[in-house]
Order: structure tokens, then sequence, then C-alpha cells
């Protein structure tokens, strides 16, 4: 709308006259924002929480670790695990297997899929809806973006499912009460190995968001997941034993799995060496999510 100003205009006879006489156009400045690491954070937290599927498979996740070491514990007898024989409750105190823990983080298992899962839709499902352009757009430098949803989920995921085990660990000390395998959260490493088994699946949750960047497909990311987690130790049994031996402590879901661990069996690397492995495996996928983040279009 163009602008008006007041000129002054002398007439014979009178003293002075105002008239309306159109004026220059004013033109506003644009207002520049500026993209900050803070800024994109907080986009990825909100975004994050206004999503159903982040409610739904954290939930999941949570009532699975809960419920299946609760059961596990109230469903311990020494004598059918004697019968059946496999590694575990009822073998000798030393034993990697043989505590109340890990009865409680039992539902570990099966809470490593759903929330590894919750990484990958943060991630994969961007690409899915078409969303990423709009990211991408708002954020053109990228690697924010991408690291910002590893840093909301991971704390998020660390903290409720460090919850969740601590849940399931006393929900299941009253089914072993009079139990030689029963332990109290005083015992030498139970909190260690709670709060163990919560950094293991916060460091799932972003092995999903590395792997849904990284394979930009939720279905395929999924399976990728699946596999390296469930599948792959059963498929190297098929190696030789030698090479078994050799590399099994070293696999992502092996080395995920002696983080947790009460007690160090003698195949497997030792709760701090399983941590630097695993998160190895898993800022080794991040980095590759970025540089196919940086170097080809979405």
């Amino acid at each position: 709308m163009p602008t008006t100003t007041i000129r002054r205009h002398r007439h014979p006879g009178r003293r002075s006259d105002l008239s309306l006489v159109p004026g220059p156009r004013a033109t506003a400045a644009p207002t520049k924002y500026k993209v900050t690491g803070f800024g994109v954070l907080r986009s990825e937290w909100l975004k994050f929480w206004s999503l159903r599927s982040s409610w739904i498979t954290l939930g999941v996740a949570v009532v699975l670790l809960v419920v299946f070491g609760a059961v596990a514990a109230y469903t311990y007898s020494p004598d059918a695990v004697a019968t059946s024989g496999p590694p575990g409750p009822g073998s000798d105190s030393g034993g990697g297997d043989s505590d109340a823990v890990s009865l409680a983080l039992t539902g570990v298992t099966f809470a490593s899929p759903a929330i590894g899962v919750l990484g990958v839709l943060l991630s994969a499902g961007e690409y899915s809806t078409g969303m990423i352009r709009s990211t991408l757009a708002a954020v053109p430098r990228r690697l924010p973006a991408l690291f910002s949803k590893a840093a909301v989920i991971g704390p998020i995921a660390l903290v409720l499912t460090t919850v969740g085990a601590l849940a399931a660990f006393q929900l299941g000390t009253p089914g072993l009460d009079g139990e030689r395998i029963a332990l109290s959260l005083g015992d030498d490493g139970v909190l260690r190995s709670l709060a163990g088994a919560g950094v293991h699946l916060a460091l799932v949750a972003v092995f999903g968001v590395a792997l849904g960047a990284l394979l930009r497909s939720s279905a395929g990311a999924i399976a990728a997941l699946v596999g390296i987690l469930l599948i792959l130790p059963g498929l190297a049994s098929l190696l030789p034993d030698s090479w078994y031996d050799t590399l099994s402590p070293y696999f992502p879901s092996n080395a995920g799995s002696a983080v947790y661990a009460l007690h160090q069996s003698s195949d497997a690397l030792s709760p701090g060496a399983g941590l630097a492995v695993f998160a190895g495996w898993v800022a080794l996928t991040l980095a590759g999510a970025a540089y196919r983040l940086v170097k080809t279009d979405a």
C-alpha cells in the first residue's frame, strides 16, 4: 500500500494549505532466521513426541521389558532348569547367566527390536512420506538433522528402559524369595547391570536411526536391524569353531549383551569392552549414514 507524505502549499490570501501527496513506497527489511543446533534439536524433540508411532513403539518396548522380566522370575524353577539343561538359572553361580539379574533382563531380547524399530521410523519414515525434503530445506547443512535425531532418541530410550529394567527386577524379586539366585539392588554389580541394559537399548535405538538414514527405507532398515541383532549370531554358528569363537564376541548383539551381564563368561567380552565394541558399530553405521546424507540427494 503506498504511503503518503504531507506537503505544505502557500496560496495568495491564505496562510497555508495541507494536502496529501503520494510519496515513495516504504520497504521493510526481510527477517533473517539463523539455524542453530539447539533449534534443530528442539524441532526434532517436538517432532518425536508429536508422532503416534513414537508413543506406541516406546510403550511396547518398555512393557515387553518389564513383563517378560517379571514373568521369568515368577516362573523360575531350579528343577525344570536342571532337567532342560540350558545355560542360565540353575547353573553354577559363577556362570554368566546364573543370577536374578539375567531373569529380570529376559525382556531385553524382545525390547531390542521394538526400540530399534522406533529409531528406524524416526529417520527412514521421513523418506517414506517425503517429509525429508522439508527437513533438509529447513536445515541446509543436513548433518545437524541426523545427529539431532540420534541425540533425541538416545537419552529418551536410556531413561525409560533403565526405569523399565529396575521395575522388572523389583517386580520379580518377590518371585525369587528364598531361591539361591535371589539378589537385591545393593548386591555387587546389580545396579551396574540394570543400568547397562538401559545403555544397550539406547545404543540400539541410535543404531536404528543410523540404519534408517543409511538405507532410506523403513522395511529394509527393519530387516537389516533384525538380521544383525537376532539372525546373524545364529548363522555364525555355521562357521568353523575356531572362527566362531574368535568372531562371535564382536558381533553387535553379543557385544551389546556383555554390557549388562552381571558375570563375565569365558567366551564373552567384559562390560567395558562390550560397550566399546557395540558403540563402535553404532558410530560406524552413523558415519556411513552421514556420508550418504551429505553426498547424495534425498
